[in-house]
């Protein structure tokens, strides 16, 4: 993968930002795109203290305008990309008949309407040069029933479909599309769920109440994990995967 260029989203944290330290350690050129300008430049600021070429581009994903004229900048700037990794994501959990509308427009949003929007960008430059590879960090979720998580479960659910409909289009150009289904993983994003320290120890053993099972391998996923995972489809050792969905649970949807 050396010498490639990636632009990944949602790099600022989480499983983001292990996607870009992943990538920049195979010798990738990542634009590491974010909204969150400030939190973005400190991690580009610790991963180009590693040595890597990681270079931040604060942006909206939702926003088409900005998304564009990021991708624009990427390439004039870094090169042709290569790769493109959808991995921005926002939570917000309450019941389907509680939840507001600002809630379920923001996780459409970041969610689905921004791996489009960065999708189409990435990929229409991709069509010509008849090579490339995307990857979308969605969620088990899109496949099992959560409750208090319909919003979360139906964004990702779209954008796990489009990813695999955008790959049977573009297969003919020598382009690949997969999904990443992460489970519970170490991130703000899971902690902001919990209520006390209980709450590692219940996610691993699971809540009858709420029909979720526990995780058959018994530790939560380490953001390093769902990296590892979007590197491997990513790279030439998938040349010959598209329209997958990879799995990275521990076993929690049980095989869903």
């Amino acid at each position: 993968m050396h010498g490639k260029t990636a632009l990944v989203t949602g790099a600022a944290g989480g499983i983001g930002a292990s996607i870009a330290r992943a990538l920049g350690e195979r010798g990738v050129t990542v634009a590491a795109v974010d909204r969150d300008a400030d939190r973005l430049a400190e991690t580009v600021e610790k991963l180009t203290a590693d040595d890597l070429a990681v270079h931040g581009f604060p942006a909206d994903v939702a926003d088409a305008r900005e998304i564009e004229a990021v991708v624009e900048a990427v390439e004039q700037g870094l090169g042709p990309l290569d790769f493109l990794v959808n991995a921005a994501g926002v939570l917000r959990l309450g019941q389907a008949t509680a939840l507001s509308d600002e809630d379920w427009m923001i996780m459409m949003e970041v969610n689905a309407t921004g791996v489009f929007v960065t999708s189409r960008a990435v990929v229409s430059r991709m069509i010509p040069r008849r090579g490339g590879a995307v990857v979308t960090v969605a969620s088990n979720a899109a496949d099992v029933p959560r409750a208090n998580m319909s919003g979360y479960a139906a964004s990702k659910a779209a954008a796990t479909m489009f990813t695999k409909s955008l790959g049977l289009e573009v297969a003919g150009h020598g382009i690949r599309c997969n999904v990443v289904a992460p489970g519970s993983t170490d991130t703000p994003m899971l902690s902001s769920m919990w209520q006390d320290e209980s709450g590692p120890r219940a996610t691993i053993k699971g809540d009858p109440e709420t029909y979720r099972v526990g995780i058959p391998l018994g530790r939560i996923a380490l953001p390093e994990d769902i990296a590892q995972a979007v590197v491997f489809l990513l790279s030439d050792q998938a040349s010959h995967i598209t329209l997958h969905v990879l799995t990275v649970d521990g076993g929690a949807a049980l095989g869903a």
